[in-house]
């Protein structure tokens, strides 16, 4: 694996009812685009029946684990695969999140807040939609200062379900309350290249947002939320590009739940072009 550098920190699996394709067709493109390894954080599974059609049920989950270490296994010689998981921050589960991220061992955990599920609208929507958007990053300073994460993903996708009235100048003070929590817990937050593809195109988060990041110290991590094998590192190079540009000198992984920094340059360079081939699979 020599040369190779970055992970694919955010890949999904069929098991959440909403991706295609096998992990091991994601590490094949992840070894096509010559990164180090692949790890697979599909959503995880809630109790009761909360936002059931997007996750993998809590029977499946011993499923999921021997998935991604037959994976491993499979592609032990090329791809490093390691477990991860994408668990949503909600008020008032955090004893069950608590549990079952103790019973695994985890290489790397995504905090969420999704403000599309049922659950989310039930509690927290209100006509107000600036509202809406200032609980969204209150509640993403809390997933933080719960200390169950490594890093929060996509943390600015309330501008996706409330786009008609996202005005970043309106909502910036509240942003940068946030931060200032977030970066006082350690907790690193993601640059997730999919936001190219949703409602407004743009990564997530905005730039702004990232330099406000960056001011404060808050390390990133780099995810393609691939759904589908062909978005494994998706935009990376764009990403790294944006990144310099806000500022930053290095990104960011985590293995064993610690993190590595990796300057941003050298990932640029271990990083090999997209190929058909490589893009079908």
């Amino acid at each position: 694996m020599s040369g190779r550098i970055l992970f694919e920190s955010h890949s999904h699996t069929p098991l959440c009812n909403h991706a295609e394709g096998t992990p091991s067709d994601y590490a094949a493109v992840a070894w096509a685009r010559g990164l180090r390894g692949l790890i697979v954080t599909c959503h995880n599974p809630m109790p009761n029946g909360f936002s059931a059609h997007v996750r993998m049920r809590e029977d499946q989950f011993e499923e999921y684990v021997d998935l991604v270490a037959t994976v491993r296994d499979e592609w032990s010689d090329r791809v490093d695969v390691r477990l991860g998981l994408e668990a949503d921050y909600f008020e008032g589960y955090e004893s069950y999140l608590e549990n079952q991220l103790a019973s695994q061992d985890f290489h790397f955990v995504l905090g969420s807040v999704h403000p599309q599920i049922a659950e989310f609208r039930a509690t927290y929507w209100q006509d107000d939609a600036i509202e809406v958007q200032r609980t969204y990053f209150r509640l993403l300073a809390k997933a933080a200062e719960t200390g169950l994460f490594d890093s929060l993903a996509h943390p600015d996708l309330i501008k996706n379900f409330t786009s008609q009235d996202w005005r970043p100048d309106v909502i910036m003070s509240d942003i940068c309350r946030a931060l200032d929590r977030i970066a006082k817990t350690g907790v690193a937050m993601e640059l997730n290249t999919s936001g190219l593809r949703k409602t407004i195109s743009e990564m997530n988060p905005f730039p702004q947002m990232l330099r406000e990041m960056q001011k404060r110290g808050i390390p990133v991590t780099l995810g393609a939320d691939a759904h589908t094998p062909s978005r494994v590192a998706d935009d990376y190079e764009t990403a790294l590009d944006l990144l310099a540009d806000c500022g930053f000198e290095t990104v960011n992984f985590f293995l064993n739940r610690n993190r590595t920094e990796v300057a941003i340059e050298d990932a640029k360079n271990s990083l090999r072009p997209a190929t058909m081939s490589a893009l079908q699979r």
